[in-house]
């Protein structure tokens, strides 16, 4: 199974990232290294280098692209997804994070419950449209794809 070991987001350029953001950041980046699905599909008639590989992750030109090597440093593929499918529910998410954020301080375990469900539910609608995003290009899992999402989610913060 094909599947990503090193993953980088080219962040230069950005604001840095607040200590929520980072927190998020680092927790999909470890969960992603320990288990995830990852495969390129042939394209054009020409095989795509087998994995496992590396990711890097940047927006540039107001597109996402992914830019992925093998292991060994050998290019495997390159592509850039329009950021605008991502746009509303990557606002959704900041907006239920931040009310997440704020319920941890002062509400009672219920009500913050509550929030962390709309918050999962936001999480998984970023993970079908980047799933939906990725077909033809690169074949994800639900978990993997949630991770990816976490990590667009960190690059849109700064953009």
């Amino acid at each position: 199974m094909s599947h990503i070991v090193d993953i980088a987001l080219d962040d230069a350029g950005l604001p840095p990232p607040t200590p929520e953001i980072e927190q998020e950041r680092k927790v999909a980046m470890f969960d992603l290294l320990e288990q995830n699905s990852f495969t390129l599909p042939d394209r054009d008639d020409r095989a795509v280098p087998d994995g496992p590989y590396r990711l890097m992750l940047s927006i540039r030109n107001k597109r996402l692209v992914f830019d992925i090597d093998t292991e060994d440093g050998q290019k495997a593929a390159e592509f850039h997804l329009s950021l605008g499918p991502f746009r509303q529910v990557v606002k959704d998410y900041f907006q239920i994070c931040e009310s997440y954020y704020n319920a941890v301080k002062t509400l009672p375990p219920s009500q913050i419950e509550t929030i962390d469900m709309a918050r999962r539910g936001i999480h998984n609608e970023g993970s079908r449209v980047l799933k939906e995003r990725l077909e033809g290009k690169a074949g994800v899992d639900e978990d993997t794809a949630r991770r990816l999402f976490t990590l667009i989610c960190v690059l849109h913060f700064g953009a």
